[in-house]
């Protein structure tokens, strides 16, 4: 293959080679001599013959095109008509030359050659050319027509016309071989003017159509110098047609080995440029024949043709860059239609059309679904426009991993990568998404995760079905702890679905109060009497009855719920606790502790919702207790500036589960806590003497640690999870003062709480 990228520039050397010998002997013949003047029918057999071979060789790289491997089998017949003509002609040269004046064209020459340059005119008026419809196809043979016209005028004038009135007469081959000169050179320069891209490469067309430009020169040396012009037509005209041949070659070759320019069909203005070439002849009929006032108005009307040219070129022009205008806009608003405007993905339109259309011809599908974990997280605490960085990185991300597949953004943080034909496994690019996601991305260095659904569709099955269950199966990956993928299995469909009806019903739910506050005695150890008490949200539900939390929280998560359950919640504690004071006094429960989700504290509401619900409840601040997790609080500067806000109006704070998060006892120094709750874990097995003794002397040493911890710090403390009374005494024993659990008190409703509250205070005085 390399030794047919270098032929083609190999015989464009030889040929130029050859011509400019020619030309150079030339020179020396004209000017000291040197040798017979038969020497300069030489160069155009010869450089026929390594045009020939250029031409043969081309056929192999040509040969799968149909039109290409005829035009050239045509030009190569033609070009070796022609070669055999001149070289027939170069042998009657040098038998018959006397002196300096060769002999005539023999007919059998002529023959030869006018049979090559009819097949070239052939060759080229065969290739095809498009044109959109009947009203163009008519505006192209017009123009055609005007261009064919103009261009044979000067040729006619200046060549042609005055061989034809010479008063030595010139032979008739010689008069038909630059007749079909003109006709081929005429009418190549009209065809290749609307000549786009295809099997024949358009350069190498246009190259071939001036070959017949040779006559003109050959003319226009026999009309001015008689047989005089024969030497310089053959040494220095002619040789110029081989060389042309070799060069379209090339170009043909490169094109087809894929290294060819990519060229654009040409503009309309080949008719202007016919109208102003007949001003030439115009002219010179001016200047020579006319009378001076003839030839006054003759140069007026070429002046204005000229002008009207000039003018017709700015229309054009003009017209042009509109036209270019309009479609760069078309293209752009074609793209804005069916792109992401955000990241430049393609979007959900553009997707379900290819997802359609790949079904529709009978291809298989695979959809990945994804979702970011957290999203709203990044938005509500580091803002927005961090949040557009995020979406953007991620979506240059899925480009890179997506591979022959189509990244597209469905809409917010829902991603989407369409993989067609099956090549690629859809585990593997969603693998390669999550093992991308372990590094930190976006500008901002943010480490966040994904959870994927895969779903595969077969030919003619619906879009809808495919993008229902890849989300089905995208949820499920929410489900088993995010950052993960999940394909779509048959049966994945029932349990998932009836989760996400759950969130349906759980906002009918909240608009229609079927939701109740229990609330979960804290007591003092000692005396057991209630001093506060947590409040957990329960749902009556009309069909399912009492549904506990660890139903509907999830769901109340992922579908944002979770702020309205929590600001529920909230009001109706403050309001109950208000109650309680009220009635009872120093005898009712003087804390309230409210859970408190991340969730709510991205909500830039949550401080004015807090404060409100005291206000309209008449509750003092300090009866308040929000209960929060370490991975809640630990959520950027935006909670940590409302959690102070808080504190500072007097609402208390308890950090829940404490001692399971790595950075429990740090964070008391940032937290502004004044309660902490010793996490269940810690309780279970705490009294237990005769089963693994290690683990419950680590969970002594984890309770002891914390207590102590608490008190240095001047904190009060909360053992949640008790279930029997050794655990209890083990706890008062260990300096616990207070705690929550099973066997002190089972969560209840208020009116039960009402009336335990009630039955305290009787037995009070009993006591």
């Amino acid at each position: 293959m390399a030794e047919d990228r270098r032929a083609p520039l190999r015989y464009v050397w030889i040929v130029a080679g050859l011509a400019l010998v020619s030309s150079l002997w030339f020179a020396v013949w004209s000017t000291v001599g040197a040798g017979p003047v038969w020497i300069a029918y030489l160069t155009m057999p010869l450089g026929g013959a390594v045009a020939i071979v250029a031409v043969h060789r081309l056929g192999r790289i040509v040969r799968p095109d149909a039109v290409a491997r005829r035009f050239w089998r045509s030009l190569l017949a033609g070009t070796g008509f022609m070669t055999v003509g001149y070289g027939l002609m170069a042998v009657n040269a040098v038998r018959n030359t006397v002196g300096d004046d060769p002999p005539d064209m023999t007919i059998t020459s002529a023959a030869c050659v006018a049979l090559g340059f009819g097949l070239a005119m052939w060759a080229v008026a065969r290739v095809p050319v498009e044109a959109g419809g009947p009203g163009e196809r008519r505006r192209m043979n017009l123009d055609r027509t005007i261009a064919f016209l103009g261009c044979s005028t000067p040729l006619w004038y200046f060549g042609l016309a005055p061989m034809l009135t010479a008063d030595d007469r010139w032979s008739p081959q010689t008069l038909v071989l630059i007749g079909l000169a003109f006709l081929m050179s005429v009418g190549g320069i009209t065809k290749v003017a609307y000549l786009g891209d295809g099997p024949v490469d358009r350069t190498a067309l246009r190259l071939v159509a001036t070959m017949g430009l040779t006559a003109a020169g050959v003319a226009v040396l026999a009309t001015t110098y008689g047989d005089a012009g024969g030497p310089p037509s053959q040494a220095v005209v002619l040789p110029l047609a081989p060389l042309v041949l070799v060069l379209a070659v090339r170009a043909q070759w490169k094109a087809a080995l894929g290294r060819g320019r990519v060229s654009r069909r040409s503009s309309p203005l080949l008719p202007y440029l016919a109208v102003a070439s007949v001003d030439l002849p115009l002219l010179g009929i001016a200047v020579r024949e006319l009378r001076w006032t003839d030839r006054l108005v003759l140069v007026a009307a070429v002046v204005v043709s000229v002008f009207v040219i000039v003018r017709q070129f700015v229309a054009f022009r003009d017209n042009a860059r509109l036209l270019r205008d309009i479609r760069a806009q078309e293209e752009r608003l074609q793209h804005e239609v069916s792109h992401d405007g955000l990241t430049g993905l393609a979007n959900r339109a553009m997707f379900r059309g290819r997802l359609q259309a790949a079904l529709a011809a009978g291809e298989s599908a695979t959809v990945l679904l994804v979702d970011l974990d957290d999203f709203k997280t990044v938005n509500d605490s580091l803002g927005h426009d961090v949040g557009d960085q995020l979406l953007v990185s991620l979506a240059a991300m899925l480009r890179e991993q997506a591979g022959d597949g189509l990244p597209v953004r469905i809409g917010g943080d829902e991603f989407a990568v369409l993989l067609v034909g099956g090549t690629t496994v859809g585990e593997t690019v969603a693998q390669r998404i999550l093992d991308a996601l372990t590094e930190p991305i976006s500008e901002h260095t943010l480490l966040v995760q994904a959870s994927i659904g895969i779903a595969t569709a077969e030919p003619g099955a619906s879009v809808d079905r495919v993008l229902r269950e890849a989300d089905v199966a995208m949820y499920a990956a929410k489900q088993r702890g995010k950052a993960a993928y999940v394909r779509f299995l048959p049966g994945m469909a029932e349990p998932v679905v009836a989760h996400m009806r759950l969130g349906g019903e759980l906002r009918r739910a909240v608009d229609e109060g079927e939701l109740e506050v229990f609330y979960q005695p804290i007591m003092a150890l000692d005396t057991r009497k209630l001093v506060g008490v947590e409040s957990l949200v329960r749902w009556n539900h009309p069909d399912r009855g009492l549904v506990m939390p660890g139903e509907f929280i999830p769901a109340a998560e992922r579908t944002g719920l979770i702020v309205q359950v929590g600001r529920f919640v909230l009001r109706e504690s403050c309001r109950q606790i208000a109650a309680w004071l009220g009635e009872f006094g120093p005898d009712a429960p003087v804390k309230a502790g409210v859970n408190v989700s991340a969730r709510q504290l991205h909500d830039p509401d949550f401080v004015a919702d807090v404060l409100a619900a005291l206000d309209e409840s008449g509750l003092a601040p300090d009866h308040l207790v929000l209960e929060l997790t370490e991975s809640a609080v630990l959520r950027g500067s935006q909670i940590s500036q409302s959690l102070h806000e808080l504190d500072a109006a007097g609402v208390r704070l308890a950090l829940d589960d404490f001692g399971t998060g790595e950075s429990s006892l740090s964070l008391l120094r940032a937290f502004p806590a004044a309660i902490v709750k010793l996490d269940k874990s810690f309780v279970d097995g705490l009294e237990i003497d005769d089963v693994d003794p290690e683990s419950r002397d680590a969970r002594q040493a984890v309770a002891r640690a914390v207590i102590q911890l608490a008190g240095a710090l001047r904190l009060d403390s909360v053992a949640e999870g008790i279930e029997n009374e050794a655990q209890a005494e083990r706890l008062h024993a260990l300096g616990y003062t207070l705690g929550q659990g099973y066997h002190l008190a089972r969560p209840m409703s208020a009116e039960n709480l009402t009336a335990l509250l009630a039955a305290q205070r009787q037995a009070l005085p009993a006591a």
